[in-house]
């Protein structure tokens, strides 16, 4: 499905490509597909798959089906380091690789912070860790404002590109670079599959059953952190992908989260590469960020689950 997604990527746009100039490597249409298309297409991939994975692990780590990283304050603590990075770093090439390290070390501190807060008594609890996410993700967004504000121009129609969030053309020793921070994060989380599971079923059974609660949190979450910060410092703040795509994959495949991680790995590369697609497509030859097509699903799609988990009496 991943290989479709990023075929129909390629193919969907405003300049239908000519296949015979495109297989020998020349004209126009070799340029649009090289250097305009794939770039693209594999950002969108890369995004969809590290967000779609950070929402599979702090699911079942913060034992709450609601969580993700747009949820509570991740993508918002990297979207604000980012965002004061472009502002304050001087320019230059070398802000496109460090500007991912700086969104990276938002997400930690934002992920370190909304957890402190969401303790009551001691434990973690779902509904207090949305509502300090909710308020946090607010706060973040006034920072983006405030610096929107006080910046030149040019900076500041960078910052308007983070506040929409969209898959933009970036430069392939970028776009390795965040694959490989990518990969890296995903590593760490698939090593630590068994021990979400084992958390899943409540603190003190997972205790018993030896789990290093602060330990394993701490190794996800620094996880999430990295992959989280690797993309929103490229494309903004995107979505709702960490809550749909676990979700719907948890309802096929189930809750093993051996088998959940991968799949939300290729499921979310899938997902994000058909909504950017659809974003090109429905008001071409303008086009939608993104992250209006995902917030559009994402929207009613976190009301049923919130109402559904109301109607369960898990409230």
């Amino acid at each position: 499905m991943a290989a479709g997604a990023i075929a129909l990527g390629l193919v969907v746009g405003t300049v239908p490509l000519d296949p015979s100039a495109v297989l020998a490597r020349e004209g126009v249409d070799w340029t649009i597909l090289a250097h305009v298309r794939t770039p693209r297409v594999l950002l969108a991939a890369i995004v969809g798959a590290a967000l779609a994975t950070a929402g599979a692990a702090l699911q079942p780590t913060l034992r709450n089906p609601l969580a993700s990283p747009d949820i509570i304050g991740v993508s918002g603590g990297a979207a604000l380091a980012a965002v004061l990075g472009l502002a304050f770093l001087p320019p230059g090439r070398g802000g496109a690789y460090v500007v991912p390290l700086v969104a990276f070390a938002g997400a930690a501190v934002s992920s370190a912070v909304v957890y402190r807060l969401s303790l009551v008594r001691g434990r973690l609890d779902p509904y207090t860790q949305i509502l300090v996410g909710v308020i946090f993700n607010t706060f973040a967004a006034s920072l983006i404002l405030l610096v929107h504000a006080v910046v030149d121009m040019t900076r500041s129609n960078s910052i308007v590109f983070w506040l929409m969030g969209g898959i933009s053309i970036h430069p392939y020793p970028v776009l390795a670079m965040v694959f490989v921070l990518v990969v890296a994060g995903c590593a760490v989380l698939a090593r630590e599959s068994r021990t979400l599971d084992l958390i899943a079923l409540g603190d003190e059974p997972a205790e018993h059953l030896g789990v290093d609660l602060k330990a394993s949190r701490t190794r996800v979450f620094a996880a999430s952190a990295l992959l989280v910060g690797a993309v929103v410092s490229l494309t903004g703040v995107i979505t709702f992908v960490g809550l749909i795509v676990p979700h719907v994959l948890r309802r096929l495949l189930g809750s093993d989260n051996r088998l959940l991680l991968p799949a939300a790995f290729f499921g979310g590369a899938t997902f994000l590469v058909a909504c950017d697609a659809l974003a090109r497509f429905m008001v071409a030859p303008a086009e939608l960020p993104v992250g209006a097509i995902t917030a559009m699903a994402g929207g009613p799609f976190f009301i049923y689950l919130l109402r559904r988990r109301s109607a369960s009496g898990d409230v």
